[in-house]
């Protein structure tokens, strides 16, 4: 008895019988496992800039018709193909403003530079997980016995939690949770980072006795972050901040530029900077702050230990690069917006998240808090902000980094029809004519993912 092929696997062997599958099969491998590629139509000419002369011309017919081209979705859970070559350029990105190189100077490995994670505050206890040194795990949230809070829920928990506890990151009592405050405090996340590079330049100025109008002529902070998702649905920001002299990377940090300098600085500042969320006469008074917990410790260009825990640039780009490809769904939120306030009965999120996610529906649509767009980032728990962001001088750009890799795939394009001899531009008219894949297009994709391909291959 035969077993008859699925018939996405019948399609593609199919496909495999027609004269132009070599070219459709190449449009499909050279995404490298895109998972929902772009299906350009049109044309492009190649010119000789010298003469002016068309050298060559193609279309989309080429192709099998349309011309593929990857999705660019930063984020894992969407696209990991393309999520794994954004990690890798934020890992460079970052790298190079430790060590140097992607045209900043190597000298830059000597500036005083610090990695350090700003927290959140806390808006009611939640179930955590706590260890000892050795690894033992330690009691949730210990109280005494028969201590409950104004709505007769116990205030502590004795249980030692297990990493994959569904409770983790769940209030203890929810009608005692301020998820009003949790969803302000992340629509505001980043104007308290940006009033936070603010006040720690007037910091270190204040420190070394420059008036803050003069730091500026002496010294820069420059910075790359991440946004990281807790289990309880609020972001942490992790950052590489470093000391330069005033022209960025380029020049020398002035004498007084130290490491202990800037790590005293970013813990005082941590605890000074406040906004005050709007809306007070309706839901009452918010004044918005970082966590008390906060980790600072110096960067060095190699991994070594020592008492002051410093962490080595490798390492350091590739936690900034791991969680520039993740989102809210860390926390159990979902991957696309709501439009509809129906949509979130059958949202497949925890208690916590769905109250979360419900708070920013009706904060959103009361005229105080229109301004900041909640329902719009509802599923991001609120938050709007970039996930992964830099000041300007910190290293090179993403979109450097982008186009050094086309013009790299551009040269091998002319090496490959014969036209490294010259000098070239490409001319094209191509127009957007749908997304995604069809079945036998999708089992191939999905072979490449599984080999590991690469954009390009």
């Amino acid at each position: 008895m035969t077993t008859a092929l699925p018939k996405s696997a019948a399609a593609l062997v199919a496909r495999a019988a027609e004269p132009e599958f070599t070219a459709w099969r190449r449009n499909i491998v050279r995404l490298g496992g895109c998972t929902n590629p772009i299906h350009l139509v049109g044309v492009a000419t190649v010119y000789d800039t010298t003469t002016g002369a068309a050298l060559l011309s193609y279309g989309s017919d080429v192709y099998g018709g349309r011309l593929l081209t990857a999705c660019g979705n930063r984020r894992a859970t969407v696209c990991p193909a393309c999520s794994g070559l954004y990690r890798a350029d934020t890992y460079h990105l970052v790298r190079a403003g430790l060590v140097g190189g992607k045209d900043v100077p190597e000298a830059v490995g000597g500036h005083p530079r610090v990695f350090a994670t700003l927290t959140a505050p806390g808006f009611g206890p939640v179930h955590t997980r706590r260890e000892h040194e050795d690894g033992r795990v330690r009691a949730c949230r210990p109280r005494r016995a028969g201590e409950c809070c104004p709505h007769a829920r116990p205030t502590g928990c004795r249980e030692r939690h297990p990493a994959d506890d569904p409770r983790l990151g769940e209030p203890l009592c929810p009608r005692c949770y301020d998820y009003a405050g949790a969803v302000l405090w992340h629509a505001f996340a980043g104007r308290l980072w940006h009033r936070f590079g603010l006040e720690l330049r007037r910091e270190v100025a204040r420190r070394v006795g420059l008036p803050r109008t003069e730091f500026g002529e002496v010294a820069r902070l420059s910075y790359a972050k991440v946004a990281e998702y807790q289990r309880r649905g609020l972001v942490h920001f992790h950052a590489v901040i470093r000391l330069d002299g005033p022209d960025g990377p380029d020049s020398t940090p002035p004498g007084w530029a130290s490491v202990p300098l800037l790590v005293d600085a970013v813990r005082a500042v941590v605890g000074r900077v406040r906004l005050v969320a709007p809306g007070a006469d309706v839901i009452g008074l918010r004044v918005l702050r970082f966590g008390t917990q906060v980790d600072v410790r110096p960067v060095t260009s190699y991994r070594r230990d020592a008492e002051e825990r410093p962490a080595s640039a490798a390492a350091v780009a590739g936690y900034i690069a791991k969680y520039a490809t993740k989102g809210a769904e860390t926390a159990g939120a979902v991957d696309g917006r709501i439009y509809h306030a129906r949509d979130m009965v059958m949202l497949p999120v925890r208690a916590h998240v769905l109250r979360m996610i419900a708070t920013c529906w009706w904060l959103g649509g009361l005229p105080e808090f229109e301004p900041l767009g909640l329902r719009r980032w509802a599923h991001m728990l609120g938050y709007g902000g970039h996930f992964s962001t830099k000041s300007r001088r910190y290293s090179t750009t993403l979109t450097a980094l982008r186009q050094a890799r086309a013009d790299h795939r551009a040269e091998q394009q002319r090496a490959s029809l014969g036209l490294a001899d010259h000098p070239t531009v490409t001319v094209g008219r191509w127009s957007y004519a749908g997304r995604g894949y069809s079945p036998e297009a999708a089992l191939l994709a999905a072979s490449v993912r599984e080999g590991g391909g690469l954009h390009g291959a």
